[in-house]
């Protein structure tokens, strides 16, 4: 026995392995319980009284001479393998950190997504715009307020030429080029000629809706603003209607929802009321429906618009609306768990 583990050690001093597999299949042979090293230790009990401390140490040699070899082998792979690494110099030395999607994104594609499953498909527009699309086409009269310099950005060169105040530009231009049914939503930015401050910008975010098609009714409105605002701030919100004004509307609402802070109760930021005012809506008004190329007496519809910063703030309760526009890294960590 003694000469057979002799034989051994000389036969791992010379073996070799390729690849992890062929390491593997030695360690299996040499170390495995059905292995060499097993095999010669359940033999220890046979051999002769006089013979056990040789062959003791003999075999202890054995073993840590295969485990040695073994070890060496596996890390002379290991560095191979380092070696036929391709390494891109170009990748920079620190991992980059993963960004965060905007909260403005994050509730934009989130009422995308409520009217999408509504059936409704998302048009885009130009933000800079002529009078007549913003305006004129909308049903705003003249000499309406907001056309005035306090509230629109007007192009030097060219005074028809101005920065939409709202969305609902890109409504005129489908119109005048679609026939009903329509079924869109507008989301974009839009410019407003205000003095910045906590709760007002200079420029902000809208989403418009629109809806024109045979026997439109206004029950058909309130039933996608339930639903829109049951799916955006949860089941047990209820919601009021208002009435209001906007040109291109009538009849015109402004939409309340129960305070989602206070559940309706009363709190400081519903101001005591328990509701919460979200977005401007009404029936089209036949007018805008004429000038835009649609036969009133034959088809009706629905618009209704929000703020995005409004809906953000309603659902994270960010209190000053230039946090939106700062880029400030630590503001945009909080929505990290909202992507």
């Amino acid at each position: 026995m003694i000469e057979q583990i002799e034989k051994l050690l000389e036969e791992i001093k010379s073996i070799t392995a390729n690849n992890a597999e062929e390491l593997e299949a030695l360690r299996l042979k040499y170390l495995s319980k059905k292995g060499i090293l097993n095999t010669l230790m359940a033999q220890f009990r046979e051999v002769p009284a006089d013979q056990k401390r040789e062959f003791g140490v003999k075999l202890n040699e054995l073993k840590n001479a295969t485990q040695e070899k073994i070890s060496s082998l596996k890390e002379a792979l290991e560095s191979k393998e380092e070696e036929q690494c391709e390494l891109d110099l170009t990748r920079p030395g620190y991992p980059g950190k993963l960004g965060t999607r905007h909260p403005l994104s994050i509730v934009k594609n989130e009422i995308i997504d409520i009217f999408s499953r509504l059936g409704f498909s998302i048009a885009n527009g130009v933000e800079v715009e002529d009078d007549w699309h913003v305006f004129s086409a909308m049903n705003f009269a003249e000499d309406h307020p907001a056309r005035d310099m306090q509230d629109t950005f007007f192009v030097e060169a060219h005074p028809d030429i101005i920065l939409r105040t709202h969305t609902s530009s890109v409504q005129s231009r489908v119109m005048e080029t679609s026939q009903p049914p329509i079924r869109i939503i507008a989301p974009g930015r839009v410019y407003r000629n205000e003095a910045i401050s906590y709760r007002a910008h200079c420029f902000f975010h809208q989403l418009e809706a629109l809806y024109i098609d045979k026997n439109v009714s206004f029950t058909d409105l309130k039933q996608v603003l339930l639903l829109f605002a049951k799916e955006m701030f949860g089941n047990d919100t209820k919601i009021r209607l208002r009435p209001s004004y906007f040109p291109f509307t009538e009849p015109s609402a402004e939409m309340d929802i129960s305070c989602n802070i206070c559940g309706g109760k009363g709190c400081p930021f519903c101001k005591g009321t328990g509701w919460v005012e979200i977005l401007g809506c009404g029936m089209v008004d036949p007018n805008v429906l004429e000038l835009c190329g649609i036969d009133s007496k034959e088809y009706s519809g629905y618009a209704l618009g929000m703020g995005i910063e409004r809906i953000t703030n309603l659902k994270y309760q960010v209190k000053d609306l230039r946090l939106f526009s700062e880029n400030d890294i630590r503001f945009l960590k909080l929505f990290e768990s909202a992507n």
